[in-house]
């Protein structure tokens, strides 16, 4: 019986991948999100800033002030266009 993988999902309130434990969006999310939104970079870029600011005061009432600080980057950051 094969048992299924969780997916690149953030679980909140850690924001952390489901699948591989790292803080999410993990580089398997990230590409999984690049293919999804591929020509519409506008939305992808509205979609994470809105789980940004989810994540901010999900971690805030966490405890995890260090975490803030980097959200911007962890979550917009990767994904602006080159250019």
């Amino acid at each position: 019986m094969s048992r299924r993988r969780p997916e690149h999902l953030p679980s909140r309130p850690t924001w952390r991948c489901q699948a591989c434990g790292i803080a999410w969006p993990c580089s398997a999310a990230k590409l999984r999100l690049l293919a999804e939104y591929r020509g519409q970079r506008a939305n992808l870029l509205i979609y994470l800033a809105t789980l940004q600011a989810e994540a901010a005061v999900q971690l805030a009432d966490l405890g995890g002030g260090t975490a803030l600080a980097g959200l911007h980057d962890r979550f917009l950051g990767w994904a602006r266009p080159r250019g």
